[in-house]
């Protein structure tokens, strides 16, 4: 991940490769942002820009030339949009314009950001933005020369006039934790399938907790039939490479609060039996961002230092067809001892969840939240980009303040009773699929059958957990880490009850 420092430079004389300010919409046009900028150079940009099709709206980054009158090498021009009726820019405004640039300087070693930030507040989201746009997977590319592809932005200068405070550099600090989490988590639904396969996850999970006092405890195959985890065993008996539960268990001393979080982790979905059409198949790679989200946030929690108590259940497994796999009509038995009727194979994401949350609440938290790419009905409903959230009313309402206030979209929806019924299973308690109208509503209830009286949410990341389109703001192609940041500002909010 790139180094971030802040600075107290004149923007004027900073030696970068290039120097990003930004800009604004007005009603008289295009306004450069930067008090800090000789006249000269802000005159002569707001006169080019109409020819330089500048308009100053988000997500639009140009590149000019720096000119004799500053020291880096290139001006980078990012937009804000138009500011808001506090006539300032709001934190994720400024968190998409610092990503988006830093994120289209893949190449450059040394980036100056000099956007507007009144407080530390506005520095945060500033350094946060930038260090999630400096980001690349490259794990498996090379240039046509035999070398190494080009990785992002190495280094970065935040300028601000609040460098030297005690409150900006903490706010820093955390924003690096945060981004490296969401860089992890990327990482994670970035790598190919026979590369992250159950077991490997969790050799993954066991690598990346070292040093930092948490626990990781594997379930293989032989422990998931001794503890009674059908939904995990059935889902993963089609492959080769058997299914796991991982624990993962940050415990501070006297903690305020007890969460626990709980991950969908299918490190490949084919749909099994049920298989899915060819088409987009590829991106199936990605049914596992909800476990991968979990597994970081709970190495977040600890890095900071939170005083919550987190535990996070990566339930992992390939859902694979085989002569082995799980049929349609199979009736399994999920710890606790409920049973479901299979109707269909890929709707297989329920089944691995149903024995988590179990596991998770026989340990009694205060609340259980679900992460999960569960539901293409998901993206029907929402689109790509706003994610779903429903369960407990309260704890719906907490995740969709934790997600405004770290610039996620997070939808809450119902849970509406009558679509119950359509899961009812002649031979078993219940069935794994219902009515097709609702599916996304149909599945968090079937969850909310394993969660008893626990307060519960479910977070049904299914669209925005993998950009198929294309980059936006701070945000790639390929693998987002969406809901990383919001459940680390839940438990710090947790922290504070």
């Amino acid at each position: 991940m790139a180094e971030l420092t802040l600075s107290s430079k004149n923007p004027t004389g900073v030696k970068v490769d290039a120097l990003v300010v930004g800009t604004q919409t007005t009603s008289d046009g295009v306004a450069v942002v930067g008090d800090d900028l000789p006249r000269d150079v802000v005159a002569e940009l707001e006169a080019l820009a109409p020819a330089l099709g500048i308009t100053g709206a988000r997500d639009e980054v140009r590149t000019v030339p720096a000119g004799a009158h500053l020291k880096a090498g290139v001006l980078v021009l990012t937009g804000l949009g138009a500011r808001d009726a506090s006539g300032s820019f709001p934190a994720e405004t400024l968190r998409r314009a610092a990503g988006a640039a830093v994120r289209e300087l893949t190449g450059a070693s040394s980036v100056a950001v000099a956007l507007p930030a009144a407080d530390e507040a506005e520095v945060a989201a500033i350094a946060e933005g930038a260090l999630l746009g400096a980001y690349s997977f490259t794990r498996y590319r090379e240039t046509a020369a035999g070398g190494k592809a080009a990785g992002p932005v190495a280094t970065i200068e935040v300028l601000t006039s609040l460098a030297r405070g005690a409150k900006a550099k903490a706010a820093v600090e955390r924003a690096a934790t945060i981004a490296a989490a969401v860089h992890a988590t990327r990482d994670l639904v970035n790598t190919a399938p026979n590369d992250l396969f159950p077991a490997a996850f969790a050799d993954i999970a066991k690598a990346a907790a070292k040093g930092t006092g948490v626990k990781v405890t594997v379930l293989d195959e032989k422990a998931l039939a001794a503890g009674g985890y059908g939904g995990i065993l059935a889902v993963g008996q089609g492959s080769s490479r058997g299914p796991r539960l991982v624990k993962v268990s940050y415990s501070p001393s006297r903690p305020h609060a007890k969460v626990a979080l709980v991950g969908k982790g299918i490190t490949f979905d084919s749909g099994g039996i049920s298989i899915k059409p060819a088409k987009g198949m590829e991106a199936m790679k990605s049914d596992m961002a909800g476990a991968a989200a979990v597994l970081h946030t709970v190495l977040a929690a600890s890095r900071l230092g939170l005083p919550v108590a987190v535990t996070g259940w990566l339930c992992l497994a390939e859902n694979m067809p085989s002569g082995t796999a799980q049929r349609p009509s199979d009736v399994i038995t999920i710890r606790g001892g409920k049973t479901v009727e299979v109707l269909n194979t890929d709707a297989e994401g329920r089944l691995v969840m149903a024995d988590g949350l179990v596991a998770a609440i026989e340990e009694n938290p205060d609340v259980v939240l679900d992460v999960a790419t569960l539901t293409g009905a998901q993206m029907v409903a929402l689109g790509t980009r706003v994610s779903a959230v429903m369960g407990t009313e309260s704890v719906r309402s907490e995740v969709v303040t934790a997600a405004e206030a770290a610039g996620e979209q997070f939808w809450p929806m119902p849970l509406p009773e009558e679509l119950a019924a359509s899961m009812k299973s002649k031979v078993a308690d219940i069935a794994n699929i219902g009515d097709r109208f609702g599916g996304m509503l149909v599945a968090g209830l079937f969850l909310q059958e394993f969660v008893g009286s626990t307060p519960w949410a479910h977070l049904d990341i299914a669209g925005p957990s993998f950009n198929e389109g294309s980059a936006f703001g701070y945000t790639p192609v390929g693998g987002t880490g969406v809901a990383v940041r919001t459940l680390v500002e839940l438990l710090e909010a947790r922290a504070t009850k």
